[in-house]
């Protein structure tokens, strides 16, 4: 069986059952699993730091005046 290669790496999480219950809500609230609502919260907060490249878009050509 052929595996697709990804650029996402794993890692654990200890987090107080608190703050799990209040994630597990938001993600609930949202229609995401844990796992996505908490990229997307990373993704959120790198964006709002500046820290996170913004994807690059394509350049329209356009045609030369000469």
């Amino acid at each position: 069986m052929a595996t697709k290669e990804s650029n996402t790496r794993s890692f654990v999480l200890r987090i107080d059952a608190e703050t799990m219950e209040a994630l597990e809500t938001w993600a609930a609230d949202e229609f995401r699993s844990m796992n996505g609502q908490l990229q997307w919260i990373i993704a959120e907060a790198l964006r709002r730091s500046g820290r996170k490249p913004r994807a690059k878009k394509r350049k329209e050509e356009t045609p030369n005046e000469e």
